[in-house]
């Protein structure tokens, strides 16, 4: 993550370095992105980026981060529209994400490093942590009650959010193919659905 001394910066200089940032992230791949450019676009020494970052996996990490949080806001949103089902919601994500529809700047950003990083995104979620910190961005908009119990109600939405982004990202690199993309999406979340989920009791039996 970012140092405090990165976090002390004057505004128009932390913006500054973030949109060069952005710049390089959303022009190449991950591995052939540059702290040089991006040092040379920010216009600041080589050594002040080592101190607001240790590396460059530490600065994509914290934009992705970023971007993530402003996502979880409007999931959280449509949550809210669909009564808490992170199913439903899950596919009305990836709807709208194929059909560019009022998508604001941000989110083309993130949704443009995912194209050029299609196992990245899926890697910083699992392998940083990062599900149990969008979890509590949603949680209490979530219907865990229908679930077996609270813990397999986060776990089933980080695997279901993994498994949107699977999926929008090979509909991204295979746009021809976003139906059975889609298709796909449908029957991981029906798996993870029918093994999460609290049993409906059978005709007869007390609720």
């Amino acid at each position: 993550m970012c140092t405090e001394t990165f976090l002390r910066l004057p505004e128009e200089k932390r913006n500054r370095f973030l949109e060069a940032a952005w710049e390089e992230f959303t022009s190449v791949p991950f591995e052939e992105a540059s702290i040089n450019k991006i040092i040379r676009r920010a216009k600041i020494p080589r050594g002040s980026f080592y101190q607001y970052f240790s590396d460059k996996e530490d600065l994509f990490f914290y934009i992705q981060k970023s971007m993530l949080g402003h996502f979880m806001e409007e999931y959280g949103q449509a949550l809210e529209q669909h009564d808490g089902d992170m199913f439903q919601v899950q596919v009305w994500c990836f709807d709208r994400v194929l059909r560019q529809e009022d998508l604001d700047p941000l989110f083309l950003r993130g949704m443009e490093i995912l194209r050029l990083n299609p196992v990245l995104l899926v890697q910083v979620i699992a392998e940083k942590q990062l599900g149990p910190y969008l979890w509590e961005a949603v949680r209490d908009r979530v219907d865990v009650a229908r679930f077996r119990d609270a813990q397999i109600a986060e776990q089933t939405f980080i695997m279901s959010l993994l498994a949107l982004v699977m999926s929008m990202t090979d509909a991204m690199a295979r746009p021809e193919h976003a139906a059975d993309c889609r298709r796909e999406l449908m029957a991981r979340l029906n798996i993870l659905k029918n093994g999460s989920l609290k049993q409906e009791p059978a005709r007869g039996e007390e609720v």
